[in-house]
């Protein structure tokens, strides 16, 4: 009996499900930084001792980095690629947006200084053309930084608006969400973020359609689908396999690791994540 992990585990005679070492290009975990919940550096060690094999980046929410010493923001780089991931800028470049093209280049430069990799391009509350969307992606690139824009179908999301705020606003277009997305990736994206707003967030029933319309359009391995939600990233995980790129929230590792390698579930998964070893 052998282990399809390559990592240190415990309890290893225990086969799981083939997840590859890092760095990993499909099966991604992306894990919130301080927002919701306010931690330091010292809890911020303590998951990836932890939980590190399975954390891929970090990804700062709602630009709470903006309150913090620029040193502690510095530490949290450190500490993250120390651990062999990335540090993501979260969507704050929608408030940047505002005071133009100098502002938006000054937040690169300043994103770089503290160790970020990877520049969020959300969308959620401004109206970002097509062709904007991939001159933005193009200035982020041509930055030494990589590109993720972040795509949805509710406009205003993004935010902390309610259920019933949402539904008074229209909805986007799918089709209008995949093109745009491939234009982005051709524009040189790394990966599309998709805003869970509008498909398994504030909806009265999950549009599993839309999922499926955007791997089918861009594919499974370039996009990344925010899952914060227990039952939201084992619907994705049973349904597209271990393979999926998801945003959890730093507490929730574990319990998508758990479900990722078929070492637990509950009715609908038990023992059903199968992914053979190459």
């Amino acid at each position: 009996m052998s282990n399809a992990v390559p990592h240190d585990v415990s309890f290893n005679f225990v086969p799981r499900a083939y997840r590859p070492a890092k760095p990993r290009s499909f099966g991604v975990t992306e894990i919130r930084a301080p927002y919701y919940a306010t931690f330091g550096t010292r809890h911020l060690e303590d998951v990836f001792e932890a939980a590190g094999q399975w954390v891929d980046g970090i990804k700062w929410a709602g630009g709470s980095f903006a309150l913090m010493p620029t040193e502690v923001v510095r530490k949290f780089s450190e500490i993250t690629h120390a651990n062999d991931a990335y540090v993501s800028s979260g969507g704050w470049i929608e408030t940047v947006l505002r005071y133009g093209d100098e502002a938006v280049d000054h937040y690169l430069q300043q994103a770089k200084e503290v160790g970020f990799d990877v520049i969020e391009i959300s969308t959620g509350f401004i109206m970002l053309n097509t062709s904007g969307l991939q001159r933005l992606v193009e200035k982020v690139v041509k930055a030494g930084l990589k590109a993720k824009p972040e795509l949805g179908l509710q406009i205003g999301s993004g935010g902390d608006s309610s259920e019933a705020e949402l539904a008074a606003e229209a909805k986007k277009d799918i089709g209008d969400l995949v093109d745009r997305g491939k234009k982005a990736l051709d524009a040189g994206a790394s990966i599309i973020m998709i805003e869970s707003e509008g498909i398994t967030e504030n909806v009265a029933e999950w549009d599993t359609g839309a999922a499926a319309s955007i791997i089918n359009g861009l594919g499974l391995e370039n996009v990344m689908f925010e899952a914060a939600d227990g039952p939201v990233f084992e619907w994705y995980v049973k349904n597209y396999g271990n393979e999926v790129n998801l945003f959890v929230d730093h507490s929730q590792v574990l319990q998508l690791e758990g479900l990722r390698q078929n070492i637990w579930g509950n009715k609908s998964t038990w023992g059903r994540v199968i992914n053979p070893a190459p």
